[in-house]
């Protein structure tokens, strides 16, 4: 007898697009993740809040994450739990994601709670509509599974609401702050610990590579607003490399201008791989080129580790903690290498661009990896972690 899911809240849309309920994803693959992220940070780089969530519905957990980077200092609170009656709530313990106006107004929230003394609530307003990347797919070292295919879509806009830090309140004003989301889903990597009885999926030894995905928000000299992103991977071993580049120029009507090509000559700290500043020239789809100049604004940014990206102390996304999960931590001084590695070099840092031909300046946030040896930019192999 063919069975489906039960009936949830979601199943009274009239947006159905296979023959089973909303409770139901696609396939059984239990690393099959529908995953937000946002991030909100004022202008000058002294501050920024990030906020995670992942649902898991073959795993029937919900988790997630949010923090606050101040400089060096990084606090963060995790909370897991188990998918309700409605998995489109949005929420896990003291953390809220609700949509007040689709594509457009989503608020993010971290309540007052008992890990770290930090509470936030914040409108992400969209500048830009979003948009939408290209399929991310990456497979094994045999080449047999399919370890990842991902869709995602990406937005940047301006921030309102408050922030509390140790009792010290913050108010987010839209003229001086900047925020930025993205939502995925499909399957993922990282997704619970790795298996220690198949071959390991993903074989990095000895790899060089340079990943950067970033989102700003850009206002011109008559404050309109436009927004960059460029997302950029290349790989390589020896003789053997792969590169790859999506991104372009978004406007307030939906258009775009892609970008084909790209040169880069970036600083990144040989210590702990963060990224200091540098110049990129972007070649555009009608040939034009698009130098920026980007620069971190300060020691401000959120390690990605401790929301359990690429795992945290033997923790992962989507592992089954209980219905009623939360914990977090303070860290004094991230730059520290033995923390730095312990979070993991995957971070985020709040830049400003320049932008001469496009009369703009921006701010946003650079997540990037470089791991391996790059003789050009003076990082040895010895130095390198993940």
């Amino acid at each position: 007898m063919a069975s489906v899911g039960p009936i949830v809240p979601a199943d009274e849309m009239l947006v159905h697009q296979i023959a089973d309920t909303f409770a139901t994803v696609s396939q059984s693959d239990r690393s099959w993740t529908e995953k937000i992220w946002a991030m909100a940070a004022d202008r000058g780089g002294s501050l920024q809040l990030v906020f995670g969530l992942g649902v898991y519905p073959n795993r029937g957990v919900v988790d997630a994450f949010a923090g606050v980077s101040r400089g060096v200092e990084q606090w963060t609170a995790r909370a897991s739990g188990r998918i309700g009656r409605d998995p489109a709530a949005g929420g896990v313990g003291p953390l809220r994601y609700e949509v007040i106006e689709p594509l457009k107004k989503i608020r993010f929230s971290l309540d007052a709670n008992p890990v770290v003394p930090v509470s936030f609530d914040w409108l992400f307003d969209a500048s830009v509509p979003p948009v939408l990347e290209r399929r991310e797919q990456h497979r094994g070292a045999s080449g047999r599974r399919v370890a990842a295919d991902v869709i995602r879509y990406h937005q940047v806009g301006t921030a309102s609401g408050w922030a509390e830090i140790e009792e010290r309140r913050v108010e987010i004003l839209p003229e001086q702050w900047v925020t930025a989301r993205d939502h995925s889903w499909g399957v993922r990597y990282g997704v619970d610990s790795p298996v220690d009885d198949a071959m390991p999926e993903h074989d990095q030894s000895g790899v060089a590579s340079l990943v950067m995905w970033c989102p700003v928000l850009c206002e011109g000299a008559d404050g309109a607003r436009y927004g960059i992103h460029w997302y950029y991977q290349r790989h390589s071993l020896g003789t053997w490399s792969s590169e790859e580049l999506q991104g372009g120029i978004e406007l307030p009507d939906g258009s775009r201008t892609l970008f084909t090509n790209m040169e880069h000559d970036l600083v990144f700290r040989p210590d702990n791989r963060r990224f200091v500043e540098g110049e990129i020239e972007f070649e555009l789809e009608n040939g034009q080129k698009r130098p920026l100049h980007i620069r971190s604004l300060s020691e401000t940014g959120f390690h990605l580790g401790a929301g359990l990206y690429l795992g945290y102390e033997g923790r992962w996304h989507g592992q089954w903690r209980g219905k009623d999960f939360l914990d977090g931590e303070y860290h004094a001084d991230c730059t520290q290498v033995e923390v730095a590695k312990n979070l993991h070099q995957l971070r985020d840092c709040v830049i400003e661009v320049r932008d001469p031909v496009g009369g703009g300046v921006g701010w946003g946030n650079l997540q990037s990896i470089v791991a391996g040896e790059h003789t050009d930019m003076g990082l040895s192999a010895e130095g390198s972690f993940v």
